[in-house]
């Protein structure tokens, strides 16, 4: 199976930005840890980061014409408000896991609405990096 990872914007400063929330690890530290895990070997797992919503919605687009069958979306803030990155995931017809490191419904109000949870197979939350691989599971299990 092909998936595409999508981290949106801040996912860059992980191991650096809030420890006590998103941990110690950096997102390249979760991209090695998921890649090795013996049931994601026989996948190809595709890694894109960007703090700019157009680009998201970009390589979105792009996943309908590179054989991808699967996305993970970590959309960070843009989870709160972008209807965009929400209509992309719509118009695109590739099932799409929603992943966020921390959990989002035990946070500040505003972090506890996803306006794209509606539109994508399952939201995990709250589980660190084995939240890319419940999910990575969720993708398998769909196709």
């Amino acid at each position: 199976m092909n998936i595409l990872v999508i981290n949106g914007p801040n996912l860059n400063l992980l191991g650096k930005r809030e420890p006590n929330i998103y941990g110690s690890e950096t997102l390249n530290d979760i991209k090695i840890w998921v890649d090795n895990l013996d049931f994601v070997k026989a996948h190809t797992i595709n890694w894109y980061q960007s703090n700019h919503e157009g680009e998201i919605i970009d390589k979105l687009h792009e996943a309908i014409n590179d054989n991808t069958e699967g996305i993970i979306i970590n959309p960070g803030a843009f989870t709160h408000y972008s209807y965009a990155i929400r209509d992309a995931i719509v118009s695109i017809g590739i099932p799409v896991a929603e992943v966020h490191l921390s959990n989002i419904n035990s946070r500040e109000k505003f972090r506890q609405k996803s306006v794209i949870k509606d539109v994508c197979i399952t939201q995990i939350s709250g589980l660190g990096k084995k939240g890319y691989a419940d999910a990575i599971n969720a993708l398998i299990k769909l196709i």
